[in-house]
């Protein structure tokens, strides 16, 4: 077994495809539309869905915003030079809303920036 996507569901599918793509660098792996039940479905990632887990993002047409619950806790991307990369997303307009630093009590470096909808996306420095 392996982890193939995570789905989140998005109100503006454009604006969330230009965060995931221009500014975390993400692709878009593919994408299709059911009219008959309104809604489009965009992969994103960082590579080929065959050996890489990917992001499902779910536009449904009549929806445009969502009440993101207490259960969500983040997805978590690694970085190779971290305090470039805030940089490089403050620059874009991202919401950076814990600058890069060590995570209390440890040695590993994160960073927390928020995607069009509200989504936490957690950043954090590779070895």
């Amino acid at each position: 077994m392996r982890l193939l996507h995570t789905m989140l569901r998005v109100g503006d599918l454009s604006r969330s495809l230009a965060f995931y793509t221009e500014i975390l660098g993400m692709k878009l792996l593919r994408r299709s539309e059911n009219e008959e039940y309104r809604y489009t479905l965009a992969f994103v990632g960082y590579g080929a869905e065959d050996s890489n887990t990917v992001l499902e993002l779910t536009h449904n047409w009549d929806e445009d915003s969502y009440d993101l619950g207490t259960a969500y806790g983040h997805i978590a991307l690694g970085v190779d030079d971290i305090y470039h990369v805030c940089e490089q997303l403050k620059k874009q307009g991202a919401d950076v809303y814990r600058d890069a630093g060590p995570v209390k009590g440890g040695k590993t470096v994160i960073a927390f920036v928020r995607d069009p909808d509200g989504y936490a996306i957690e950043l954090i420095q590779n070895d």
